[in-house]
């Protein structure tokens, strides 16, 4: 299904649509703040399991992260955190940025790396933020297979070439080509890992 919702004021109705499916162990294509991604909710390990053949990664090695509404639902999954990390997501979050924090017991053992870390992100983007409030856990956050190409930057395009992989493509107009910022928080200094939309100037 192709949904198209408003970005700046997402209806109720269709957003339950949305969660509804993620509910279901459904998986679907979202806006964010960067470019689109798949997602599912990130209790569902089959669903969890079907993004990662899209993307042809195996569930341990592919280091997925996911996104969360606001800083008290991201601090569930992590570890406790010291107060320098805790107001450098204060001053990043919304945004175009992905943290790598120690993670709680809370995150699902298929998403947990080796170290024990998680990918976590609160995108700045409202059809995002109203879903993620309404499905009340997080969203699995993974890029779309492969390299970074135009046709992922419209829902219309991508519905056709993935309408048979997931459930759900969730229009929210032309989206973005250049991903978030990966800082790594887990050592004493921040680490950027892959420089994105987000400037960082730590």
């Amino acid at each position: 299904m192709l949904l198209k919702i408003h970005p700046d004021n997402p209806p109720d109705r269709q957003v339950k649509m949305v969660t509804g499916t993620l509910q279901k162990g459904g998986v679907i294509i979202y806006p964010t703040d960067t470019i689109y991604g798949l997602g599912c909710d990130i209790l569902e390990h089959r669903a969890v399991e079907r993004i990662c053949r899209i993307k042809k990664v195996d569930p341990k090695k592919a280091q997925l992260s996911f996104i969360c509404s606001d800083l008290s639902h991201l601090s569930d999954y992590t570890k406790q955190l010291p107060t320098a990390t805790y107001r450098i997501l204060k001053e990043y979050l919304p945004g175009p940025y992905t943290f790598i924090l120690p993670a709680s017991k809370m995150v699902p053992k298929i998403l947990q790396s080796k170290k024990d870390t998680i990918g976590l992100r609160i995108p700045d983007n409202k059809i995002a933020l109203a879903i993620l409030r309404e499905l009340g856990r997080p969203i699995l956050s993974a890029s779309l297979p492969g390299e970074m190409v135009e046709d992922y930057t419209d829902p219309e395009v991508m519905f056709e070439n993935f309408r048979n992989e997931v459930d759900v493509v969730v229009d929210g107009g032309i989206g973005g080509m250049i991903p978030s910022t990966v800082i790594d928080l887990t050592a004493d200094d921040p680490v950027v890992i892959r420089e994105g939309l987000g400037k960082w100037e730590e």
